[in-house]
């Protein structure tokens, strides 16, 4: 039985409490946050996204405001880290040398030398270092990740991704809107796009970005071409400024030589490809979402067994890279090059 803290307890670490408390292998034995009143009463679920509404039950984890604390009291086999972006870094390198697994949210980090400390803290620890991208392992992109590779289609012409959400709107005042702390739209929320092309298709050899801004000149909207090594056309779109009312939407389309891959989460079912001849077909998809699947690969990876190569801390780094220059792209104007 693996024994689980985590640290941050707004949204995504209940996302993460209830993907752990599901598993019979693993117990949520520690919780740590800052805040009291996000453990008051076990809290409300917070977010726009669904999965970690409604009340907790913490009758039986020990509750603490300080890591530290945290980790010298318990026996941790590992942690989600589920606290704002600005102390990833931090936390995550002292959960390394305290010998624990970690397990944490995305991006990385808000800076390429912040992830490259992480990097070395898991190499010289010898302990599991997973970062959260969890669109990875999402049933319907990793479906279409096999597809493209496999090639029975043709090659790829076109892909375009797309990921709307109103978290400008709903957050407004929090660490969300602060971009020293969170990397705002592009880091938090647009990186989803952008590491999952990186994924698909490898590194870009540079990006052509253009934002729409807010009044206090953050990116609140940003479309981006990435240019690979021969003539397909990759996109993505991302932004947090619509109305509450739209809702949460992500979606793809990739359009190859033999058959059309659509993706819409609004949409049921919501994969479907289109054949150049024949009817359309509803791909079967593996069961769970991003969350719970990529805590499973994390499990299986801790406990030594022998898993596949989904992501790496190094491919976390590159998608803060790409990031990186996509919002320099988008406030500058120009192409970024990356190779």
């Amino acid at each position: 039985m693996l024994n689980i803290g985590i640290i941050g307890f707004g949204f995504m670490g209940r996302m993460h409490y209830r993907c752990w408390k599901a598993r019979t292998d693993a117990r949520v034995v520690a919780i740590c946050d800052t805040n009291a009143a996000a453990m008051q009463g076990g809290g409300k679920g917070l977010g726009n996204i669904a999965g970690a509404e409604g009340e907790v039950d913490l009758r039986d984890v020990a509750i603490y405001s300080d890591p530290e604390e945290m980790f010298a009291r318990e026996k941790l086999d590992a942690v989600s880290i589920t606290v704002p972006t600005h102390l990833h870094a931090a936390w995550t390198v002292k959960a390394l040398n305290a010998g624990i697994h970690v397990l944490c949210e995305k991006p990385m980090a808000l800076t390429l030398a912040d992830g490259r400390q992480m990097i070395a803290a898991a190499e010289e620890s010898g302990r599991r270092l997973q970062i959260g991208h969890c669109i990875r392992f999402w049933p319907e992109y990793a479906k279409a990740k096999e597809i493209v590779e496999s090639g029975v289609y043709g090659r790829v012409i076109t892909a375009t991704f797309q990921r709307l959400s109103a978290t400008a709107r709903t957050k407004q005042g929090s660490w969300f809107s602060n971009e020293e702390q969170s990397g705002g739209m592009v880091f938090d929320l647009h990186i989803h796009d952008t590491d999952f092309v990186q994924h698909l298709f490898g590194m870009p050899s540079s990006v052509c970005s253009h934002g729409a801004l807010t009044p206090a000149g953050n990116i609140a909207h940003i479309l981006t071409h990435y240019r690979f090594n021969d003539d397909k056309l990759v996109t993505a779109e991302g932004g947090w400024a619509l109305v509450p009312a739209y809702g949460f939407e992500m979606k793809f389309l990739i359009v190859m030589e033999k058959a059309v891959l659509s993706f819409e989460n609004k949409r049921t079912p919501t994969l479907k490809l289109f054949p150049a001849e024949g009817e359309p077909i509803v791909p079967e998809l593996e069961q769970g979402d991003g969350y719970s699947r990529q805590i499973e690969h994390f499990v299986r990876a801790i406990r030594g067994e022998s898993v596949p190569s989904v992501i790496t801390p190094q491919q976390a780094l590159q998608a803060l890279r790409i990031a990186e220059a996509e919002r320099e792209s988008a406030r500058n104007g120009a192409h970024v090059n990356l190779t």
